[in-house]
């Protein structure tokens, strides 16, 4: 558990995160400075709706960002803890949004002002506990579609190893949802290429976005990360099987049709169908998901030994 350890102390909170109506590239320049070394810039205005000092973040309501996205709340890191210290809950600032093709932070954060509010404490939502399905939930059993049109339900997968997490496609700080997607990546090229690696083990990211992550659209994001569908599966569904699922899986999420906010989960699912771990944040931790979906392949022999009692 000591890689584990180490990994809690570098990756911060379990973040709540909005998305946007429209987004335009990282790499447009119309607003944004580039700094020499690659750092887009933007100014940004905004109200603090939540602040965690410890965790040196901020969640703020701000208005649109011009060629980066909409008007939106989420929650950003600031690099120097002491940027924090004078602001309170429903104070108006300014501030600069630096976007790197890995990374975000903020900085540079002036008050201009205050607007009442109910309570100056933190709101944040307690998030979820996951729970194992029962082997007879009629949600395993339930045919979503995946990025090739196809009907996939979680029993196809039964006897494979998962790695399961909820993201939406629009999501535009590298460092969230498509951190996410970098970690699946990661984990696809480095099972495929290990020698001896397990074969029993699959990828499955499911979209919340139920209104614009059309199949089409998941199949075009997944080759982005050259994903290989034996392997890896972009799902979608009608928005109630969605919210089941994520709600099953400990996700929570708010789709207004404008934002989106939610909180993180990467779970690992054993071979045999249990819950084995979860990476309850994003961040670059694609080697942990290796490991443990080695293990968690191995929980055939389980299985195995259990068919072999019934026989």
């Amino acid at each position: 558990m000591t890689g584990w350890s180490k990994f809690m102390r570098l990756w911060r909170w379990i973040v709540y995160l909005s998305a946007l109506a429209s987004l335009v590239p990282l790499n447009a320049k119309s607003e944004g400075s580039l700094s020499p070394d690659d750092n887009q810039v933007y100014p940004v205005k905004g109200v603090i709706e939540e602040i965690r000092r410890a965790d040196a973040s901020v969640t703020i309501k701000c208005g649109a960002i011009s060629n980066f996205m909409a008007a939106m709340t989420m929650p950003y890191f600031v690099k120097d803890k002491k940027e924090l210290e004078d602001l309170r809950i429903g104070d108006e600032i300014s501030f600069q949004l630096h976007v790197t093709d890995t990374d975000s932070w903020i900085g540079g954060i002036i008050k201009t002002g205050t607007r009442s509010t109910a309570a100056n404490v933190s709101t944040a939502q307690v998030p979820l506990r996951p729970v194992d399905l029962p082997s007879q939930n009629p949600l395993l059993a339930y045919k979503f579609t995946n990025e090739l049109g196809q009907a996939v339900s979680f029993d196809d997968f039964h006897g494979q190893a998962l790695a399961i997490t909820f993201f939406y496609t629009r999501c535009p700080l590298p460092d969230f949802c498509p951190r996410l997607s970098k970690n699946f990546e990661e984990t696809e090229k480095a099972l495929e290429s290990m020698t001896n690696a397990p074969s029993n083990w699959h990828l499955i990211s499911v979209s919340f976005d139920t209104d614009l992550d059309s199949p089409e659209v998941l199949k075009n994001y997944g080759e982005t990360y050259e994903y290989d569908p034996k392997h890896w599966s972009f799902l979608t569904g009608p928005p109630e099987k969605i919210a089941e699922l994520a709600h099953a899986a400990g996700v929570h999420y708010d789709n207004d049709g404008t934002t989106i906010s939610h909180n993180i989960r990467t779970l690992i699912i054993d071979a045999s169908g249990h819950l084995q771990m979860i990476f309850p944040v994003s961040g670059d931790f694609s080697s942990q998901i290796v490991s443990q979906l080695i293990k968690a392949a191995s929980a055939t022999n389980v299985i195995a030994a259990r068919n072999q009692e019934i026989n």
